[in-house]
């Protein structure tokens, strides 16, 4: 059955748009079109034939498409039986600027498995919850990460002066105002860096990127509120959780149960 779902999250609680698209299409022929901003998809499905700059591009699974802005494209079934699927982004130019200029690409159709991965990845959580914070800790950090591989653009990899300071300030802000924590373009600013560069600095310091830091100090929250009785539909909005079912899933990943769970198990132990 063809299918197209769009979700729109946001850079920063306040930020910019990011719309994601998760496609299956069977038989439908895009009309000749461009975006203003890059469009970056990997095929999950099928192949898919891309008119572009005047060639024909064949997608399969795996694979990265790069479509520059403003640049006329098509796409349709590579097949008349398979059909294509793919799941796609639409990234404004400034996302892929944190290097020197905005980035060419040469080769439209990239062969790069690991990051691959970690776009499907990211773009499959973040349809499922976009969270703002998360957002904007995981995309920027790919999207630098496809320019500087696969592109014109070099982005500077050297030590961040400072990272550990910069990580403890940002760690504080977090922790300071978790049900609404402050993007991390306006931390950025407010410390004189880029936002990759305060990415850089924070997972190097602490080891894992700023959303993930602020999930799992939520979650330690959150387990003393359930401590005190408290219901998980309760919990998940005093510590910054969109709903219910977003902190369930962090609780799991960090303790390995369900907050409902780890709730009665506490009240049994005490009982």
């Amino acid at each position: 059955m063809e299918q197209a779902l769009w979700t729109r999250t946001r850079l920063g609680r306040c930020g910019p748009p990011l719309d994601l698209l998760t496609a299956r299409f069977d038989k439908h022929i895009y009309a000749p079109h461009a975006h203003d901003e890059y469009t970056i998809g990997v095929c999950v499905g099928g192949s898919e034939v891309i008119d572009y700059r005047g060639g024909h591009i064949r997608t399969g699974p795996g694979s990265i498409v790069v479509l520059a802005p403003g640049e006329m494209h098509t796409g349709g079934p590579g097949t008349p039986t398979d059909g294509y699927a793919y799941r796609a982004l639409y990234a404004a130019p400034a996302l892929l600027t944190e290097g020197s200029g905005l980035p060419y690409f040469r080769e439209p159709l990239l062969d790069d498995p690991e990051l691959a991965a970690a776009l499907l990845r990211a773009h499959t959580e973040l349809s499922a919850c976009p969270d703002p914070l998360e957002t904007e800790s995981r995309l920027p950090w790919l999207l630098t990460a496809l320019a500087c591989r696969h592109s014109t653009a070099r982005v500077e990899t050297c030590v961040i002066p400072g990272a550990e300071a910069v990580a403890r300030t940002v760690r504080d802000r977090l922790a300071d105002e978790l049900l609404s924590p402050p993007s991390l373009a306006d931390l950025a600013s407010d410390l004189g860096l880029s936002r990759y560069q305060l990415l850089r600095a924070f997972r190097t310091t602490m080891g894992v990127p700023p959303y993930a830091w602020l999930a799992q100090y939520r979650v330690g929250r959150a387990r003393a509120l359930l401590e005190s009785g408290l219901r998980p539909s309760e919990v998940a909005a005093l510590v910054g959780f969109a709903d219910q079912a977003h902190l369930s899933r962090w609780f799991r990943r960090v303790l390995g149960v369900t907050p409902g769970a780890y709730r009665n198990s506490v009240q049994d132990g005490g009982r």
